[in-house]
């Protein structure tokens, strides 16, 4: 089994995750809030840990505080370390002139110092923004076995959906033999998850290369897999099965946080052999009212809720007040729905208040035009006033009254 040690992850949070709109405003995509207590990054971050991987540089650009202040010195994680532990790796200046990250590939290329300084034989590129449980000591065990110069971790999707991904063909043992990056017709369903294993030697010597080639996108999916395929080195796919979700979208932002609640899905955040870490405020545990009534809900401590609560997930410090009335919604930390007030088919940010009597959303069986309907998202910390009625799909900007 590989020594872990000998291993540094590179997490690649820098994306602006500008289809997230309104959430995404002021906040880089993995520091969203997810599933009650959690922010996506902490399922890549877990996954190291519990992985045994205890070196991992964070690559931000975008909107980078929150995040920044959100990991700290990794301790939730227990990645406060005197060798190695967590470090955020924000694109430094050059000498001339600032260098923002220009692709994926690039944004490794510029740390190559740092990850010099562990001398690492395996290098695992990751994304920060998927929700997954993965053992990526497993996979570089894999890549080892098959003396491979990069392992791909794939997935098998449904054909339709196959055009939006990154598409390998593989032989009998793995062996990929065709890459395709978002292909108009492709050739196979196994689609990359944006997860690698890649021998660190091998690596730099593609990035450095890549670096030097003038018109390159300096992307993994567009210019190094394809290189390193074209010159014959050994690629292997790394079949995963279980739970991923990439949440670049609202849609599946929304589906994946009410995957915590469906019994049909099969996403355990509560499985002790593999827990998935945040920092958490400590807050009171939640009240729920007299007059209060719950069904198939997950809520978070710090919660006071008085009114009705469906099929949602209700993060921590949440005001629910009675007669309000939430269905299928996720409701993100300290928001508050007053008295009242419908939430329906919604997200509703940190900190922003559904004043009283107010509609947002609505429940797509009710509409006269099913095609009209949407997921409406409030921004953080924005108002709706009383009596005010947001549209299906609508999109309320961060701090704005309406």
């Amino acid at each position: 089994m590989a020594h872990k040690s000998n291993i540094v992850a590179m997490l690649l949070a820098g994306g602006q995750g500008s289809r997230l709109g309104v959430l995404t405003k002021n906040i880089a995509k993995p520091a969203v809030p997810y599933g009650g207590n959690y922010r996506i990054i902490d399922f890549p971050l877990s996954n190291c840990v519990n992985s045994g991987i205890y070196t991992v540089g964070v690559l931000t650009q975008y909107q980078p505080l929150e995040l920044n202040d959100y990991i700290g010195n990794g301790q939730p994680w227990d990645l406060d370390r005197q060798n190695g532990g967590v470090h955020v790796l924000s694109p430094y200046e050059a000498i001339g002139g600032k260098e923002w990250y220009k692709g994926t590939a690039n944004a490794i290329y510029q740390n190559i110092n740092f990850i010099e300084k562990y001398d690492p034989e395996y290098v695992v590129v990751l994304s920060g923004d998927h929700i997954y449980k993965m053992n990526y000591a497993k996979m570089v065990d894999f890549h080892e076995k098959n003396n491979a110069d990069c392992t791909i971790a794939v997935l098998e999707v449904p054909w339709e959906e196959a055009s939006r991904f990154g598409i390998l063909a593989t032989d009998e043992n793995n062996k990929i033999y065709e890459f395709a990056e978002k292909p108009a017709e492709p050739k196979s369903n196994k689609a990359s998850m944006g997860v690698y294993v890649f021998s660190w030697d091998k690596l730099k010597k593609y990035l450095i290369q890549d670096e030097n080639t003038e018109g390159s996108a300096n992307d993994f999916g567009k210019n190094i897999i394809p290189t390193m395929l074209d010159a014959g080195e050994r690629l292997f796919a790394f079949p995963f099965e279980g739970y991923w979700k990439d949440v670049g979208t609202i849609d599946s932002l929304w589906e994946a946080n009410l995957d915590i609640i469906n019994p049909n899905v099969d996403l355990d955040l509560s499985d002790p052999s593999w827990r998935i870490y945040s920092r958490n405020p400590v807050s009171p545990p939640h009240y729920i009212g007299k007059n209060a009534k719950i069904e198939l809900s997950s809520v978070s401590e710090g919660c006071e809720i008085e009114g009705s609560v469906d099929y949602s997930v209700i993060s921590s410090n949440v005001v629910i007040e009675e007669d309000a009335d939430v269905r299928y919604s996720v409701i993100m930390p300290g928001a508050v729905i007053k008295k009242g007030a419908k939430v329906y088919y919604s997200i509703i940010a940190e900190n922003a208040v559904i004043e009283e009597n107010a509609k947002v959303g609505e429940i797509p069986e009710l509409l006269e035009k099913p095609e009209d309907w949407g997921i409406a998202v409030i921004g953080a910390g924005a108002t709706v006033k009383s009596e005010t009625q947001i549209e299906p799909g609508a999109m309320i900007k961060s701090g704005e009254e309406v």
